[in-house]
C-alpha cells in the first residue's frame, strides 16, 4: 500500500504541484528489478512473454484480458454510430486559415473546444472521443499534476515535477504542464495506465530524444503535444511503474509505440521526422482512437499490426478521423494485420508510395477521406496488398464510400463490401458521414492547438 493512499481517494478534485522537494510519500520506492527482452525486426516487432521476467508476464495478461474487454464483436455499430455523430456537422465550408472566433468543424472538436474556462474544465475532454477509443476516460478519475520541469535525467528515481515522474505515480492522473517546455527523452517513456498527458495551454515538445511507450496498459490520453525527430536510444535501467523498474533494451525510435494497449485515444498532435514510426500499434492493441493530428515529413507514419504470425491482432479495432496527413509522407498511413480499421474523414494531401496498406485480411472500411493522389502516375493507388496475391487479397474486405479522389487516385475495393454497413440500427444511427468534400474544413485545426487560458480554445 502506498503512503497517501487513502488521502488520493478521498481528494480526486486536489491539485498536486510538485516541487523539487516532494514529501516522502511520492518519492519513487526502491523495489527488486528485472529484465525484460524485446525484440525488433524490419517486419516483426514484439516481446517474448515466455522469456519475460514474471513481472511483465502478469502486466501482460493483465493488459490481454483488458483487451478482450474492450474488444467489440460488432465492430460495424462502431462505425455507424460515429458517422451517426458526424453526420449532424450542418455548417458551411471556410478557408484553412481562420482568424474568426472559435470554430470547431467535427463533432469531436464541438465537445469542448469553444468553451472559454476549458483550462478550469480540462476534465471535459474525457467525455469527448469517438470511434473504437470512446470509452477512454484517461486520469479523469484522478488528481492533476503539474509537470514544471522540462528535465529528464534519472531513470529509476524520477525527480519530482518531471513528466517521466508523473507517468508512473499510482492511480489515475491528469497531467498538465506550467510552462512551455522542450522535454527531451534520455529513454523512451514508459506510460502507466490511468492516465492524460494534456499540453494544452503551452507548447510542448517531445523531441530529439526517446519516444513515448504504452505497454501493457489501458485508458491513455494524449492530447496536444508536438512529438518530433525522436530517436533510437539504448536502453538501461527504466523505472516503469510507481513500484517497479527494470532493464530495458534499445527502443526503436517510434514517436508513440502501444504494445498490448487497450482504450487509447490519440488528440490534436503534431508529429514528424521520428527514427521509426509515428504511431505503432501492436500485440493485440485495441480500442483506439487517433483523431484530428497532423503528419507530416516521415516514410512509414502508422504500422497497425507488426507480425503476420501474431494471430491475436484479429481483436484490433482502430478509428482514424480528422487527421490531416500532410507534406512528405510517404507510406503507411496506416499500414494494417488482421483487425478492424474505420478510416474516416481523414485528408490525404500528400503520399510518394501509396496511402493505406495490409496484410493478414484486415478490414478496412474508408469513408468520407479526401486523397490527393502525388504526380508520379506509378503511385495514384490509395491503396496495398502486401505479402498475397489477387487470388487471396480478393478476398479481404476493403470497402470506399464517400472518398473524394483527385488527380487520379484510385481506391481498389475487394471483398465483402458489407462491412461498416448495418441495416439493425435506428436512423440516428444511420446518419451518413460527411462526404469527402467536407475533409478540409473538418479537419482545419487537425494538430496542436494554440490555446490561452481564458479564450475559446
Amino acid at each position: 500500500m502506498i503512503p497517501f493512499r487513502a488521502l488520493f481517494l478521498c481528494s480526486l478534485l486536489f491539485v498536486v504541484v510538485y516541487s523539487d522537494a516532494p514529501p516522502d510519500g511520492d518519492k519513487t520506492p526502491d523495489v527488486e528489478v528485472d529484465k525484460i527482452n524485446v525484440t525488433d525486426t524490419d517486419t516483426d516487432k514484439g516481446i517474448d512473454v515466455e522469456k519475460a521476467d514474471e513481472y511483465w508476464q502478469k502486466r501482460a495478461a493483465e493488459a490481454q484480458k483488458a483487451a478482450q474487454k474492450a474488444f467489440n464483436p460488432d465492430p460495424d455499430s462502431v462505425a455507424d454510430n460515429f458517422n451517426a455523430a458526424v453526420g449532424h456537422n450542418n455548417s458551411r465550408r471556410s478557408l484553412r486559415r481562420y482568424r474568426g472566433p472559435c470554430l470547431a468543424t467535427n463533432p469531436i472538436d464541438r465537445c469542448w473546444r469553444c468553451d472559454p474556462n476549458w483550462d478550469k474544465n480540462r476534465k471535459k475532454l474525457a467525455e469527448c472521443p469517438l470511434g473504437f477509443g470512446h470509452q477512454t476516460i484517461g486520469g479523469k478519475r484522478g488528481p492533476i499534476y503539474v509537470v514544471t520541469d522540462a528535465s529528464d535525467e534519472n531513470l529509476v528515481d524520477p525527480k519530482p515535477g518531471t513528466l517521466r515522474h508523473a507517468v508512473v505515480q499510482n492511480g489515475p492522473r491528469w497531467i498538465i504542464f506550467g510552462r512551455s517546455m522542450i522535454i527531451r527523452l534520455s529513454q523512451e517513456l514508459i506510460i502507466s495506465s490511468n492516465k492524460t498527458i494534456d499540453a494544452r495551454g503551452f507548447n510542448v515538445h517531445i523531441a530529439f530524444g526517446a519516444g513515448l511507450t504504452l505497454q501493457f496498459v489501458h485508458n491513455i490520453i494524449i492530447h496536444g503535444l508536438h512529438i518530433h525527430d525522436i530517436i533510437s536510444k539504448s536502453g538501461g535501467m527504466i523505472r516503469d511503474a510507481f513500484d517497479h523498474y527494470g532493464f530495458r533494451t534499445q527502443s526503436d525510435g517510434d514517436g508513440i509505440s502501444i504494445f498490448g494497449g487497450s482504450h487509447i485515444w490519440i488528440d490534436h498532435v503534431s508529429m514528424y521526422n521520428c527514427q521509426d514510426g509515428l504511431i505503432d500499434a501492436i500485440m493485440g492493441s485495441t480500442a483506439i482512437t487517433i483523431s484530428n493530428s497532423h503528419f507530416t515529413h516521415h516514410n512509414e507514419v502508422m504500422l497497425f499490426g507488426a507480425s503476420d504470425s501474431y494471430k491475436e491482432d484479429s481483436i484490433m479495432q482502430i478509428t482514424l478521423a480528422f487527421n490531416h496527413f500532410g507534406r512528405g509522407l510517404v507510406q503507411r498511413m496506416p499500414r494494417c494485420r488482421f483487425g478492424f480499421f474505420h478510416v474516416v474523414n481523414n485528408d490525404y494531401t500528400h503520399w510518394l508510395m501509396y496511402a493505406i496498406g495490409g496484410s493478414q485480411h484486415p478490414t478496412i472500411v474508408s469513408q468520407g477521406n479526401r486523397f490527393i493522389a502525388p504526380p508520379n502516375p506509378s503511385a495514384k493507388q490509395i491503396t496495398k496488398r502486401e505479402y498475397a496475391d489477387e487470388s487471396e487479397w480478393k478476398n479481404w474486405s476493403w470497402r470506399s464510400e464517400g472518398d473524394l479522389m483527385i488527380n487520379g487516385a484510385y481506391f481498389v475495393p475487394a471483398g465483402d463490401q458489407t462491412k461498416g454497413k448495418k441495416s439493425d440500427f435506428s436512423r440516428y444511427d444511420m446518419i451518413k458521414f460527411k462526404p469527402g468534400a467536407y475533409v478540409k474544413r473538418l479537419t482545419r485545426f487537425a494538430g496542436t492547438l494554440e490555446c490561452q487560458v481564458g479564450k475559446p480554445c
